[in-house]
């Protein structure tokens, strides 16, 4: 048995909800561009003031129709700017919000509903208002379907009027920490989907540790374009870490342009599924040897010069040869490559499946670092991380703070940590098998070594029943547990190294794990770095006054190699994310959630915790209506009954090895 720990340096005040960074924005820096949304074919800013206004008179809507407490709210759309809004107004009304995909069939929808008590949904079109419909009538708390391509938001702030921001206010300050924020269906490997407990404290903890890690991502000036399913948590914990960290963000769910989008949106960093990195890569290769042979050779050289680029700088020197030759190839080639992703983005974070170690020294090679994690929608997404200054491509990198990852005897993943989740909905009998011991029994295989850097190896339920009734797992090449037909593939790999190889090889064959020259030096998990802090509010105390190491390892045997493999193609119910060591916090500029503690080594900081009031504003006659229509949706296939995948719509296949779980929300 094998466990590795990092010690938390943010502590959730006992007060703090997710509301509360929407308006503390408000309060701070009202004129901030907190969104940048699609409106008539061009990208319009969303200020600070602005959305809080609306998540304000929105909540107020929900409050006059009757909305109370704790009421579960569904939510059925593709990924847009209103998805967020309506989000953060269910938050502020102080009800619960139930993702429902946007895909999802008529029996589907019953199941979710059903079972979570909705008392309201929201619906994106007449397709989805339809689909709901259909099973109306098996839905005895279903009360109000709003749809918003309708003008339901209009109509909900105009129902609202009556309600005073003193009493959103009041509403908006009802939930704590440990109140449920969002029941997250996930497909299990048998029987109905299960509704995942995810509470207002497991998204901050969550996305403050994890976004404070990812520094260089989350920084003054930084943006994103999200394009991923909003009902899948992957997408969820980078919305609330943006709005939390104050990042722009924007909402598009047009894969078909989506290079279109990043050419005049340009954002600074992206997340996404590996099979948009492999299409960036295909695409680009393709449209290489298409331009003649002289066109072709270059790229091969290039591609050759950025993983090796990339492998030497993992080993911490880059030989002068080597780097002369990217530095041309820079100019030649990966200048372009970058523009395809806009030309501003020098961070990519990948979930939904393993990415493969060549492709991710590709795109570090060409300047796109693409880090990867693990976790699940029980872990809230993020419970591993590689960093950018703490990386080992192939693995899906060390615990976040306050996270434990524990090898058990029988090789099973066993997390633990203030963002897994309460349980599973009305399901105690899943639950408490899920949560035995205190520790949450994830079902997958992994291998942690000295460094603390974790790699997924298999499935517990690909341990294979022998006569004798023993359990054994047939072990691949580099001695992970696979299945026997990929043993086959793995050894088949293993001969056509002599050839040339792809970015698909090394996503079956896992990469070179376990080859001296890709292991990093040890280090900590961040280097400390001095940083001037922040005063702390009164209120707020740091969560430690003492510094501690920044990890441990425990250990009962040698270390052994990993490799990543090819993920399952069956559905699992779970999530990834990342994570790194205690370190001090620098200050931001731009300010953050108002009621998390940061602990730092050398001093603590603590974000401004009070609410002013906001007088509520008023709308002009003849003015624009506080909600423009957000453009450029996709046409929905109506012969489509299959859950969307994070670059198409529909979700990826189960998890293996990646920042999100994969697995449907119905």
């Amino acid at each position: 048995m094998r466990e590795f720990s990092v010690p938390a340096d943010i502590k959730v005040a006992p007060d703090a909800t997710l509301s509360d960074a929407v308006f503390d924005a408000e309060r701070d820096d009202p004129d901030r561009v907190m969104f940048r949304r699609k409106v008539a074919g061009s990208w319009e800013p969303v200020t600070a003031a602005t959305f809080a206004r609306q998540v304000r008179r929105l909540a107020a809507g929900l409050m006059a129709r009757g909305v109370k407490p704790g009421d579960r709210i569904g939510l059925m759309s593709h990924t847009r700017y209103e998805w967020t809004l309506c989000d953060y107004a269910i938050w502020t009304a102080g009800a619960v919000t139930v993702p429902v995909y946007e895909t999802s069939s008529a029996e589907q929808v019953a199941w979710i509903l059903g079972d979570s008590g909705a008392v309201a949904v929201f619906v994106e079109s007449d397709e989805h208002q339809a689909t709901v419909g259909e099973v109306a009538s098996e839905l005895s708390a279903l009360r109000h379907v709003w749809k918003l391509e309708g003008g339901a938001l209009e109509e909900l702030a105009e129902a609202g009027g009556a309600v005073t921001d003193a009493d959103v206010e009041q509403r908006r300050k009802t939930p704590t920490p440990d109140t449920l924020a969002t029941v997250i269906y996930t497909s299990g490997t048998t029987g109905r989907p299960k509704g995942c407990e995810l509470t207002h404290g497991n998204f901050l903890f969550d996305a403050a540790t994890t976004t404070d890690g990812l520094r260089e991502l989350f920084t003054e000036g930084a943006s994103t374009l999200l394009f991923l399913p909003l009902a899948h948590v992957f997408a969820r914990i980078i919305q609330v870490g943006c709005v939390l960290n104050r990042i722009t963000m924007g909402h598009t769910s047009d894969v078909k342009n989506l290079l279109g989008d990043f050419a005049v949106f340009e954002p600074t960093f992206i997340l996404a599924v590996p099979r948009i990195f492999e299409k960036v890569y295909n695409g680009a290769q393709q449209k290489a040897h298409a331009g003649g042979k002289a066109q072709g050779v270059l790229f091969d050289q290039a591609d050759r010069t950025a993983v090796a680029y990339s492998e030497q700088l993992q080993k911490g020197r880059v030989g002068p040869l080597t780097k002369a030759q990217h530095l041309a190839f820079d100019k030649l080639v990966y200048s372009r490559l970058r523009a395809v992703m806009g030309g501003k983005v020098a961070y990519a974070v990948s979930g939904g499946g393993p990415l493969g170690a060549r492709l991710g020294h590709f795109f570090r090679g060409i300047g796109v670092t693409v880090l990867e994690g693990y976790g699940l929608t029980e872990t809230t997404a993020g419970a591993t991380c590689n960093l950018p200054d703490s990386i080992r491509v192939g693995s899906v990198g060390r615990p976040i703070p306050g996270e434990t990852v524990r090898i058990a005897d029988d090789g099973e993943i066993l997390l633990r940590g203030e963002n897994i989740f309460r349980g599973y909905w009305k399901n105690p009998g899943a639950t408490a098998e899920t949560l035995a011991g205190g520790w949450f029994h994830t079902g997958d295989i992994g291998q942690l070594d000295d460094d603390g850097f974790l790699s997924i190896t298999g499935r517990m339920k690909e341990l294979i029943v022998t006569a004798g009734a023993h359990r054994r797992a047939v072990p691949g090449p580099g001695g992970e547990q696979v299945r026997p037909w990929h043993d086959r593939v793995l050894r088949r790999c293993q001969r056509r190294r002599r050839g040339r190889r792809g970015p698909a090889d090394d996503r079956v064959d896992g990469g070179r794990a376990g080859r001296a020259d890709l292991a990093p030096r040890p280090g900590p998990w961040r280097r400390p770095r001095p940083r001037r802090v922040a005063g702390s509010d009164a209120r707020l105390t740091p969560y430690r006054s003492a510094p501690t190491p920044c990890f441990g390892v425990g250990r009962s045997g040698p270390a052994k190699a990993s490799r990543s493999r090819r993920p399952d193609t069956s559905q699992r119910h779970s999530r990834s994310t990342q994570a790194r060591p205690a370190v001090p916090i620098r200050s931001r500029s731009a300010g953050s959630s108002s009621r998390v503690t940061i602990r730092s080594t050398t001093a603590a900081r603590s974000w401004p915790s009070t609410t002013k009031p906001v007088s509520p504003s008023s709308t002009a006659s003849g003015a624009p209506p506080l909600f423009p229509a957000t453009t450029g949706r996709p046409v929905a296939d109506a012969s489509r009954n299959t859950m969307p995948s994070p670059s198409t719509s529909r979700p990826p296949r189960r998890v293996r090895q990646g920042m999100a779980n994969t697995s449907p929300a119905a």
